[in-house]
């Protein structure tokens, strides 16, 4: 790939991000997590699968981080100009879930970052992130096809804001329209109109919990001329009116809830793997437990445990450890019980794993 990036400037830094600090993207930017344990949350997802990831955000999104213990890396690109390459794009406009490539898949990503020590030149982590990026082929579709599918994207960015019908949607794609939704659809797994309607959303709930916009000012930006309709269409999505969805987002500083049960869950997650020992440490039912959990995060206590455990597994995974040790360690009476949860999440054995990470 053609170098995009001779002469860019870039701000790089190395910073503990503070707890629950909503951290908003001004310009193309990569995180690398160097440690910390716990989630984070970009445009209201919270993931907990950013370990070995370099993760691209791009202008407006926003990151959290979910605990205390965070130490990151990150890189700001401040010229416009390298985003006109259309290579590139893919690092940035996210279609499904976070931008990332994989860290120890890309032995060149490895060699820059770890050879970037005094924060000196940074003009090709984008191409050699790209190169990986179409490496990884996430949707399974060869060069063409990607770069319909980040056409059709683009016009989702500019025309989220509006209600197109299907038609409108083809004539604006142009003469293959059909065709390229037709695609879109089979690659990424939802059709463009369902991808319009998740961006505009997206973008509607960052208005409500980040401005000072009235909800119905909101509702008219985004083509809703009936507020109530919008109010309607919101609450169904987010499962929260607007103005309850905005004071929830006004989250308390003090409040220690996640950073509570990140610490027991990293410190305990060997050898507990029921809710009960989790609620009465942290003296609530297992009930709120988990609806807590479950609101904060979008995700089980239990899935929480598993990762945690996962995690864990690939670290001891990648030393010599007998994969029987490894088992008694991580709580598992036998390592045949061991093995198959590890497949279960994985889809690699411990052994299959050992090996593909020893080929990096």
């Amino acid at each position: 790939m053609e170098n995009s990036n001779s002469h860019t400037f870039e701000m790089v830094k190395k910073f503990s991000p503070s707890y629950n600090k909503v951290y908003f993207i001004n310009n193309y930017t990569m995180f690398h997590i160097l440690q910390g344990s716990g989630g984070i949350e970009v445009d209201f997802k919270s993931y907990h699968d950013w370990g070995d990831k370099l993760i691209f955000l791009e202008k407006g999104q926003y990151i959290k981080f979910l605990s205390e213990n965070f130490e990151v890396r990150s890189i700001e690109f401040q010229e416009e100009r390298i985003f006109r390459n259309k290579e590139v794009r893919v690092l940035f406009k996210h279609l499904v879930a976070l931008g990332y490539i994989n860290f120890k898949e890309c032995t060149t990503c490895q060699r820059y970052l770890n050879s970037a020590i005094s924060f000196g030149e940074t003009s090709d982590i984008i191409d050699v992130s790209s190169e990986q990026w179409y490496w990884q082929n996430p949707f399974q579709a060869n060069q063409e096809e990607y770069h319909i599918i980040f056409d059709i994207k683009d016009v989702i960015d500019q025309e989220y804001r509006s209600h197109l019908s299907n038609d409108k949607i083809s004539k604006i794609l142009g003469l293959s329209g059909i065709k390229a939704q037709a695609l879109f659809q089979n690659k990424v797994g939802f059709s463009v109109k369902s991808m319009l309607s998740t961006k505009r959303m997206l973008e509607s709930k960052k208005d409500v919990a980040f401005s000072n916009k009235s909800i119905k000012e909101i509702a008219y930006e985004f083509g809703f001329k009936d507020p109530s309709y919008f109010n309607r269409v919101f609450s169904k999505v987010a499962g929260k009116t607007p103005m309850q969805f905005r004071e929830e987002m006004a989250f308390p500083l003090d409040d220690t809830f996640l950073p509570e049960l990140y610490y027991l869950l990293e410190n305990h997650h060997k050898s507990e793997r029921k809710a009960a020992f989790y609620a009465e440490k942290m003296n609530v039912s297992i009930k709120t437990l988990s609806h807590k959990v479950k609101d904060k995060l979008n995700i089980t206590l239990g899935s929480l445990i598993r990762q945690e455990l996962v995690k864990t597994a690939k670290l001891l995974l990648l030393t010599d450890m007998q994969i029987k040790m490894i088992a008694l360690e991580l709580g598992f009476e036998e390592a045949n019980h061991f093995s198959s949860f590890f497949k279960h999440y994985t889809s690699w054995s411990p052994i299959e794993f050992r090996m593909k990470s020893s080929m990096k």
